[in-house]
């Protein structure tokens, strides 16, 4: 016999029959329909909130709250200048060739360049921010660095 697409279907004896429950004595599932007898899960509508401990204080209540978050915060993408090793000497990086190379993914951030590798090439980078080691790597290396704003 072929095996085909119309023809395809569950090993007998995987699938079940649905059990229908509250259709009588008679059906075993009768009267409280596996519900049990009295109680908050006995009735319909009934559910609880995530974390709740049946009145007990929560968890993350009972725990002291640390730290706290800084509105100012600047989020940056980091550029490290191993990673610009890669473009070749004497060319032009700038937040848009990063992002065309797949140097930086998120293409909202202003981007900061920080020291770690050695960078051979020299380069014309521009980004909004250098660590001081960067800076003067880059600018031994022969390259230039331009601040954006």
């Amino acid at each position: 016999m072929t095996i085909r697409v119309n023809t395809l279907g569950p090993k007998s004896g995987a699938t079940h029959k649905r059990k229908r429950v509250g259709r009588g004595r008679g059906s075993g599932h009768g009267k409280t329909a596996g519900r049990g007898e009295k109680g908050q899960w006995s009735r319909s509508g009934t559910s609880m909130r995530p974390g709740f401990e049946g009145g007990q204080m929560p968890l993350h209540r009972r725990l002291p709250k640390r730290g706290f978050t800084n509105i100012f915060r600047k989020e940056y993408s980091i550029v490290n200048l191993d990673q610009l090793a890669a473009f070749s000497a004497g060319s032009a990086v700038n937040p848009l060739t990063l992002r065309e190379a797949g140097v930086v993914r998120r293409a909202k951030l202003p981007i900061k360049v920080l020291a770690n590798g050695d960078l051979k090439n020299p380069l014309i980078i521009s980004a909004h921010k250098f660590s001081a080691a960067a800076k003067e790597k880059i600018l031994k290396a022969g390259g230039q660095v331009q601040v954006l704003e």
